[in-house]
Protein backbone atom coordinates (compact mmCIF):
# COMPACT_ATOMS: atom_id res chain seq x y z
CA UNK A 1 0.00 0.00 0.00
CA UNK A 2 2.14 3.50 -1.20
CA UNK A 3 1.18 6.30 0.87
CA UNK A 4 -1.86 7.88 -1.36
CA UNK A 5 -3.80 4.60 -0.43
CA UNK A 6 -2.49 5.02 3.62
CA UNK A 7 -4.04 8.95 3.52
CA UNK A 8 -7.35 7.96 1.48
CA UNK A 9 -7.61 5.19 3.92
CA UNK A 10 -7.10 7.42 6.81
CA UNK A 11 -9.50 10.10 5.64
CA UNK A 12 -12.40 7.43 5.81
CA UNK A 13 -11.47 6.11 9.39
CA UNK A 14 -11.40 9.92 10.36
CA UNK A 15 -14.74 10.56 8.47
CA UNK A 16 -16.77 7.31 9.83
CA UNK A 17 -14.98 8.64 13.29
CA UNK A 18 -16.32 12.10 12.83
CA UNK A 19 -19.96 10.75 11.53
CA UNK A 20 -20.03 8.37 14.58
CA UNK A 21 -19.22 11.03 16.93
CA UNK A 22 -22.37 13.46 15.36
CA UNK A 23 -24.27 10.69 15.32
CA UNK A 24 -23.84 10.22 19.21
CA UNK A 25 -24.34 13.81 19.65
CA UNK A 26 -27.69 14.25 17.99
CA UNK A 27 -28.64 11.06 19.88
CA UNK A 28 -27.66 12.78 23.03
CA UNK A 29 -29.70 15.82 22.32
CA UNK A 30 -33.11 13.41 21.77
CA UNK A 31 -32.59 11.85 24.79
CA UNK A 32 -32.27 15.01 26.46
CA UNK A 33 -35.15 16.77 25.16
CA UNK A 34 -37.53 13.60 25.72
CA UNK A 35 -36.15 13.19 29.08
CA UNK A 36 -37.16 17.48 29.56
CA UNK A 37 -40.38 16.82 27.39
CA UNK A 38 -41.88 13.57 28.09
CA UNK A 39 -44.77 11.78 27.08
CA UNK A 40 -47.11 13.32 25.07
CA UNK A 41 -51.12 13.36 26.03
CA UNK A 42 -54.19 14.93 24.19
CA UNK A 43 -55.38 17.96 24.97
CA UNK A 44 -58.68 19.91 23.42
CA UNK A 45 -58.66 23.43 22.12
CA UNK A 46 -61.28 25.46 21.37
CA UNK A 47 -62.43 26.20 17.74
CA UNK A 48 -63.96 29.60 18.84
CA UNK A 49 -65.23 31.68 21.20
CA UNK A 50 -68.01 30.27 23.26
CA UNK A 51 -70.08 32.60 25.61
CA UNK A 52 -70.87 32.20 29.26
CA UNK A 53 -73.80 29.57 30.55
CA UNK A 54 -73.89 28.02 26.60
CA UNK A 55 -74.08 24.43 26.93
CA UNK A 56 -70.53 22.49 25.41
CA UNK A 57 -70.95 20.40 22.57
CA UNK A 58 -67.27 18.08 21.85
CA UNK A 59 -67.61 19.71 18.37
CA UNK A 60 -66.75 23.13 19.69
CA UNK A 61 -62.83 21.67 20.08
CA UNK A 62 -59.95 20.10 18.50
CA UNK A 63 -58.01 17.34 19.44
CA UNK A 64 -54.45 18.25 20.09
CA UNK A 65 -51.54 16.44 21.11
CA UNK A 66 -48.80 18.23 23.51
CA UNK A 67 -46.42 17.05 26.32
CA UNK A 68 -47.93 15.85 29.14
CA UNK A 69 -45.21 17.88 31.91
CA UNK A 70 -46.73 21.10 29.93
CA UNK A 71 -50.66 20.48 31.06
CA UNK A 72 -51.80 21.72 34.14
CA UNK A 73 -54.01 19.47 36.34
CA UNK A 74 -57.45 20.74 35.20
CA UNK A 75 -56.99 20.18 32.07
CA UNK A 76 -59.47 18.15 30.23
CA UNK A 77 -57.75 15.00 28.28
CA UNK A 78 -61.66 13.26 27.55
CA UNK A 79 -64.33 15.03 26.13
CA UNK A 80 -66.85 12.91 27.85
CA UNK A 81 -66.07 15.22 31.44
CA UNK A 82 -68.32 18.08 29.45
CA UNK A 83 -71.10 16.10 28.37
CA UNK A 84 -74.03 18.18 30.22
CA UNK A 85 -71.78 20.96 31.37
CA UNK A 86 -71.98 24.44 30.36
CA UNK A 87 -69.45 27.75 30.52
CA UNK A 88 -68.91 29.15 33.39
CA UNK A 89 -67.63 31.74 31.95
CA UNK A 90 -66.06 33.45 28.23
CA UNK A 91 -64.43 30.64 26.71
CA UNK A 92 -61.70 32.01 24.11
CA UNK A 93 -61.10 30.45 20.45
CA UNK A 94 -57.52 28.34 20.86
CA UNK A 95 -57.70 28.54 24.97
CA UNK A 96 -57.13 24.86 25.90
CA UNK A 97 -60.18 23.19 27.90
CA UNK A 98 -60.17 23.35 31.45
CA UNK A 99 -62.43 21.53 34.12
CA UNK A 100 -62.64 24.73 36.07
CA UNK A 101 -63.95 26.58 32.82
CA UNK A 102 -67.18 24.43 33.04
CA UNK A 103 -69.88 23.72 35.49
CA UNK A 104 -73.15 21.58 35.21
CA UNK A 105 -75.96 22.56 33.69
CA UNK A 106 -78.42 24.24 35.79
CA UNK A 107 -81.27 21.62 37.50
CA UNK A 108 -84.39 21.98 39.01
CA UNK A 109 -84.83 22.53 42.37
CA UNK A 110 -87.42 20.82 44.87
CA UNK A 111 -91.10 22.03 43.77
CA UNK A 112 -89.84 23.31 40.37
CA UNK A 113 -90.73 22.41 36.91
CA UNK A 114 -89.43 22.95 33.18
CA UNK A 115 -91.28 24.99 31.15
CA UNK A 116 -90.38 26.04 27.92
CA UNK A 117 -91.96 29.20 25.61
CA UNK A 118 -90.78 30.57 22.18
CA UNK A 119 -89.55 34.45 22.63
CA UNK A 120 -89.07 37.03 19.59
CA UNK A 121 -85.24 36.55 19.13
CA UNK A 122 -84.69 40.50 17.90
CA UNK A 123 -86.70 42.13 20.98
CA UNK A 124 -86.73 39.07 23.44
CA UNK A 125 -83.31 37.86 24.11
CA UNK A 126 -80.85 39.61 21.62
CA UNK A 127 -78.34 36.88 22.23
CA UNK A 128 -77.69 38.32 25.75
CA UNK A 129 -80.14 35.57 27.76
CA UNK A 130 -78.27 32.26 28.94
CA UNK A 131 -78.49 29.52 30.59
CA UNK A 132 -78.33 30.46 34.45
CA UNK A 133 -79.49 34.05 33.60
CA UNK A 134 -82.37 35.73 36.25
CA UNK A 135 -84.85 37.19 34.03
CA UNK A 136 -88.39 39.29 34.76
CA UNK A 137 -91.13 37.87 31.92
CA UNK A 138 -93.12 40.59 30.86
CA UNK A 139 -96.30 39.90 29.03
CA UNK A 140 -98.65 42.37 26.88
CA UNK A 141 -102.47 42.26 26.66
CA UNK A 142 -105.39 44.11 24.73
CA UNK A 143 -107.47 45.73 26.51
CA UNK A 144 -110.88 44.25 26.62
CA UNK A 145 -114.34 45.90 25.80
CA UNK A 146 -112.12 49.22 24.57
CA UNK A 147 -110.37 48.87 28.10
CA UNK A 148 -106.30 50.22 28.32
CA UNK A 149 -103.79 48.04 27.08
CA UNK A 150 -101.86 46.65 29.75
CA UNK A 151 -98.05 45.60 30.55
CA UNK A 152 -97.77 43.48 33.28
CA UNK A 153 -95.07 41.56 35.02
CA UNK A 154 -96.15 38.23 34.74
CA UNK A 155 -92.90 36.45 36.85
CA UNK A 156 -90.23 37.98 38.45
CA UNK A 157 -86.93 36.37 38.56
CA UNK A 158 -87.40 33.42 36.78
CA UNK A 159 -84.54 31.31 36.43
CA UNK A 160 -83.33 30.24 32.84
CA UNK A 161 -82.11 26.97 32.43
CA UNK A 162 -81.50 27.01 28.60
CA UNK A 163 -81.76 28.41 25.90
CA UNK A 164 -82.36 26.73 22.47
CA UNK A 165 -80.96 27.25 18.72
CA UNK A 166 -82.91 30.16 16.61
CA UNK A 167 -85.76 29.09 14.77
CA UNK A 168 -87.37 30.64 11.72
CA UNK A 169 -91.72 30.91 12.18
CA UNK A 170 -93.84 30.60 9.62
CA UNK A 171 -96.89 33.39 10.41
CA UNK A 172 -99.84 31.92 11.35
CA UNK A 173 -102.38 34.23 10.14
CA UNK A 174 -103.64 35.69 13.23
CA UNK A 175 -101.42 38.19 14.14
CA UNK A 176 -101.41 37.51 17.40
CA UNK A 177 -98.83 36.90 20.03
CA UNK A 178 -95.30 36.49 19.04
CA UNK A 179 -96.05 34.48 15.38
CA UNK A 180 -95.76 37.28 13.57
CA UNK A 181 -92.72 37.38 14.26
CA UNK A 182 -89.69 35.83 11.94
CA UNK A 183 -87.71 33.98 14.42
CA UNK A 184 -87.48 33.43 17.39
CA UNK A 185 -85.57 30.97 20.55
CA UNK A 186 -87.44 28.56 23.03
CA UNK A 187 -86.25 29.91 26.19
CA UNK A 188 -86.70 26.93 29.09
CA UNK A 189 -87.26 28.18 33.07
CA UNK A 190 -87.13 26.44 36.00
CA UNK A 191 -90.51 27.72 37.68
CA UNK A 192 -93.12 26.75 40.19
CA UNK A 193 -96.43 25.52 39.06
CA UNK A 194 -98.52 28.33 39.49
CA UNK A 195 -95.54 30.92 37.71
CA UNK A 196 -95.49 28.27 35.44
CA UNK A 197 -99.40 28.05 34.63
CA UNK A 198 -98.84 32.13 34.62
CA UNK A 199 -96.50 31.39 31.73
CA UNK A 200 -98.60 28.96 30.02
CA UNK A 201 -101.33 31.76 29.82
CA UNK A 202 -99.24 34.77 28.88
CA UNK A 203 -97.43 32.81 25.61
CA UNK A 204 -101.19 31.48 24.90
CA UNK A 205 -102.98 34.79 24.93
CA UNK A 206 -100.72 37.69 25.61
CA UNK A 207 -99.81 40.19 22.09
CA UNK A 208 -96.07 39.45 22.90
CA UNK A 209 -94.35 38.65 25.69
CA UNK A 210 -90.85 39.93 26.36
CA UNK A 211 -87.90 39.27 29.09
CA UNK A 212 -85.87 41.91 30.67
CA UNK A 213 -82.07 40.31 32.43
CA UNK A 214 -81.99 40.98 35.80
CA UNK A 215 -78.37 42.20 37.08
CA UNK A 216 -76.28 39.91 38.66
CA UNK A 217 -76.80 40.25 43.32
CA UNK A 218 -80.14 41.57 42.45
CA UNK A 219 -83.23 39.69 43.71
CA UNK A 220 -85.35 41.22 41.02
CA UNK A 221 -88.30 42.42 44.05
CA UNK A 222 -90.99 45.03 42.36
CA UNK A 223 -93.07 46.03 44.68
CA UNK A 224 -97.02 44.50 43.34
CA UNK A 225 -97.93 48.42 42.58
CA UNK A 226 -95.65 48.63 39.68
CA UNK A 227 -95.94 45.07 37.83
CA UNK A 228 -98.76 46.26 35.87
CA UNK A 229 -98.91 49.36 33.80
CA UNK A 230 -100.99 51.00 31.15
CA UNK A 231 -100.27 54.02 29.10
CA UNK A 232 -102.68 56.43 31.38
CA UNK A 233 -100.55 56.05 34.34
CA UNK A 234 -97.96 58.47 32.45
CA UNK A 235 -100.86 61.03 31.17
CA UNK A 236 -101.54 61.71 34.86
Amino acid sequence: MNSRQRRGVLLLVLSATAALVAFAGVLAVVRDVQSKVGPEVTAYRLKADVAPYQELDPGQFEKISMPKRWLSGTAVTDLSEIRGKIAVTQLREGSLLQSDMVVDRPELRRGEQEIAIMIDASTGVAGKITAGARVNIFATFEGEDRGQDQSRLIVQNARVIDVGKLTALQPDGSGANRRTATEAVPITFALSTDDAQRVAYAESFAEHVRLALVAGGDDGSVPPADRTYTLEQDKN
